[in-house]
């Protein structure tokens, strides 16, 4: 027999012996076996997607005919600090850029969410407790319901009244006549409302009482009428402000005064236009050393200052004058009671400055870390993404809060009143700092709808701010001391199993509106975060993941995108097949859990075996020596001897060797290293998520080596696979995911020989299995 035709018949020998004995026995088809639909996990998404169009490319980009409506806005506003109220009037100039007429424009009046009618309180189920704490009891029992809903004065166009109904959150406004594609409409709207103790009440917005000096901080938010977005996707969004699902805004140019008491600190989205006007020469001049200052910062107010402003209240006014060019919001802090510093930074080409507004409740730890964060935040966020595009990002002081807006957001972590501070307090208030600062990035610059996909912003945002959070402790090692890595509370594989492996009666997909989720932190927060994470890390490593990353980011900042849009631009930019990870981890409430579940030990031999001779005779080979074949023999089996297992594999099948001199030069031979050991292992997935196969070979030789099988190996098999590793050095045990970055629930079936001891959730599975 000729070399090729040797190989031939060797080839087909051992594909039948693999057959035989290492692959799983196929199942035995049953009669009228119903059919299925295409339920494998490697399928496409076709039918979750939308199919592509001119205003959404397939590639995930904006298309020729993208286009999105503008709303700018001129707007006065007094904020009376004596009875907590504020008032405005307004003036919006809304472009129609879509190609579609628009007989009425709908306006969102987020603040009703607060009106004595309110449908908000009356959307869940509540019950009363055999033990209840008396503020809670008074609050929802007793208590007459705070009334902050917006009383509308007037609207009108040209001083003439218009139309309007409100319906809940939401006011439609009826034009006298059509708003032609490529035309814009004046309006104003007269309005006030009072201002919620957010700290009593909640709420993301509001006031906080000091009570020790009788004054009053102020975060004001969604305190306007605010245009809707009108798009591609849904015409007008009209979902209603439930209050867990936050904004979706079109972008504008604002220009806004703000009249607030005369001795009161006033910062908020946009320039400042009269700086000189409002602040004292002092002030200027700490300025203009800000400016300058590229390493730490420079207060402008400082505490004793702050502390001698509390004790006076002004009853004359000062107003403060902004502009805001593309913005999708406006929002602003005021209060008497704050010191000021700002510290300016070097974000590619321009110039940022980095500003916090504290009272000194917040100090000693406010002055050491929070114009750090928001520096070291604008840094980290623009390598990830794009530039970041606005002059200033604020981090205001507000307890128990955590929010975001253009240019600005509020941030809780307050010491003791001694000044003493624990560092879950101070990791807590630089991680909520990162987050809130990150979200001018996402939706504030990449403005996706967040009262519909709240995960685009809160997710992508808790993942660059897990990776912000790593690098904060490597730029500032003194903050972490003693600690080894940051703290971070959401991002790693393993903080996300608990959730994932929870009751399914209270865990729903991420591709969920957040008015309909169970465990919102969670859903849009963590595990979309782990999700990225492991995506970066794991799937499709750094390098490529940021490469697709920043494309997104710079593919839509000033747009508004889909969840569509980022997935398939992630599929795009990387040229990875990526459908499979959405639709596990998005669209399912599915959990990783990957397992050994077998190993066998293998040797060859040129001796025919039983189950050699009986495969060959069902092939019609009568006499096994014209056939040329290797045969493997089971470790422990009654043909095995201990004497296999101390030769090579060319000593147990001369054949073998008689072949490797006989087709292969000495030179090709040296090359070769013939294995000793076949070790066939099964691998088993009880968890419904397909993942990479991450797995470590350790040897009795003290070395090892890992092995990292792409998800696709699930494609075929979704619960078991087999794998034979061929090697000169005997297995001492095999782990799989030994870093632990697959998110797996349930570690005690990761190893063999498997670990003493089952773990709750494996006697939570073995009592479901029972039932």
């Amino acid at each position: 027999m000729n070399r090729k035709h040797f190989k031939i018949a060797i080839t087909f020998i051992l594909a039948m012996a693999s057959v035989a004995v290492f692959a799983q026995d196929e199942p035995v088809k049953k009669e009228a076996e119903q059919g299925h639909t295409n339920t494998n996990k490697f399928r496409q998404l076709y039918q979750e997607f939308s199919t592509p169009n001119q205003y959404r490319t397939a590639s995930g980009a904006p298309g020729p005919a993208y286009y999105q409506n503008t709303a700018d806005y001129d707007m006065e506003v007094v904020l009376d600090d004596k009875n907590q109220k504020i008032s405005g009037e307004e003036t919006i100039t809304y472009t129609n850029n879509s190609p579609d007429k628009l007989e009425y424009l709908w306006v969102q009046l987020d603040q009703n969410i607060r009106a004595k009618d309110s449908k908000t309180k009356l959307q869940d189920g509540n019950g009363i407790g055999e033990v209840n704490q008396t503020g809670r009891f008074v609050s929802q029992f007793i208590e007459e319901p705070f009334d902050g809903g917006f009383n509308i004065e007037k609207v009108t166009q040209n001083g003439f009244p218009l139309k309007y109904t409100i319906n809940q959150t939401m006011m439609r406004i009826d034009l006298p006549k059509v708003l032609e594609s490529g035309d814009k409409v004046d309006f104003s709207i007269k309005w006030w409302y009072n201002i919620n103790d957010h700290v009593v009440n909640r709420g993301r917005s509001g006031y906080e009482y000091f009570e020790k000096d009788g004054n009053y901080a102020y975060i004001i938010a969604q305190f306007f009428p605010r245009m809707a977005v009108y798009n591609d996707v849904e015409g007008w969004q009209n979902f209603q402000f439930w209050g867990d699902g936050e904004f979706a805004l079109p972008f504008g140019d604002y220009k806004v005064k703000i009249t607030v008491p005369a001795d009161h600190i006033v910062d908020g989205t946009g320039k400042l236009q009269n700086r000189k006007k409002v602040f004292s020469k002092k002030m200027m001049n700490r300025y203009e050393q800000a400016k300058k200052s590229f390493d730490k910062p420079v207060v402008i107010v400082n505490q004793q200052e702050a502390e001698k402003a509390e004790k006076g209240f002004s009853n004359r006014t000062k107003t403060w004058e902004f502009e805001a060019n593309m913005v999708r919001d406006f929002a602003f802090t005021s209060s008497r009671k704050y010191i000021w510093d700002m510290q300016n930074v070097k974000v590619g080409n321009r110039e940022v400055m980095a500003v916090s507004l504290y009272s000194k409740e917040g100090n000693p730890l406010w002055e050491e870390y929070s114009t750090k964060a928001v520096a070291h935040t604008l840094t980290t966020y623009s390598d990830m993404t794009f530039d970041y595009p606005y002059h200033k990002a604020i981090s205001v002081h507000a307890k128990n809060q955590g929010m975001e807006y253009p240019m600005i957001c509020w941030n809780y972590g307050r010491p003791n009143e001694d000044g003493t501070y624990s560092e879950r307090t101070k990791f807590g208030m630089v991680s909520v700092i990162i987050h809130e600062v990150g979200h001018n990035f996402f939706p504030m610059i990449v403005n996706s709808d967040e009262r519909q996909w709240g995960w685009m912003d809160e997710g992508l945002n808790s993942f660059l701010q897990f990776v912000s959070e790593q690098k904060f402790g490597k730029r500032y090692p003194e903050a972490i001391s003693p600690l080894e890595n940051y703290p971070s509370r959401r991002g790693e594989p393993t903080k996300i199993t608990n959730y994932m492996k929870g009751s399914q009666d209270f865990i729903t997909p991420i591709m969920s509106n957040p008015e309909q989720v169970f465990q919102l932190g969670n859903n849009a927060y963590g595990k979309p975060a782990t999700a990225l994470n492991i995506l970066r890390e794991t799937v499709m490593g750094k390098e490529m993941f940021d490469h697709a990353f920043k494309i997104y980011s710079k593919r839509w900042m000033f747009k508004h995108p889909t969840p569509e849009d980022f997935f398939r631009t992630m599929e795009d930019a990387s040229g990875m097949d990526l459908d499979w990870y959405w639709r596990g981890w998005f669209y399912t409430t599915d959990y990783v859990d990957i397992g050994v579940e077998d190993v066998k030990s293998y040797y060859v031999t040129d001796q025919p075996t039983k189950a050699g001779k009986k495969m060959l005779e069902r092939y019609g080979v009568e006499d096994p020596s014209q056939v040329d074949a290797l045969y493997v023999v089971e470790e422990g089996s009654d043909e095995y001897t201990p004497a296999m297992k101390n030769k090579s594999a060319e000593e147990n099948a001369p054949k073998l060797k008689s072949f490797m001199m006989d087709n292969f030069t000495e030179q090709e031979r040296q090359r070769m290293d013939v294995p000793k050991h076949f070790y066939q292992i099964t691998f088993n997935k009880p968890g419904g998520l397909v993942m990479p196969l991450i797995v470590e070979y350790n040897y009795k030789d003290g070395t090892s080596e890992r092995m990292t099988y792409p998800a696709q190996i699930w494609r075929k098999n979704d619960k078991e696979v087999t794998r034979v590793l061929a090697t000169n050095k005997e297995l001492e045990s095999v782990i799989v995911d030994p870093d632990m970055e697959t998110a797996d629930v349930d570690t005690s079936n990761n190893s063999w020989p498997q670990e003493e001891g089952t773990n709750e959730f494996e006697k939570f599975k073995k009592e479901k299995t029972k039932g």
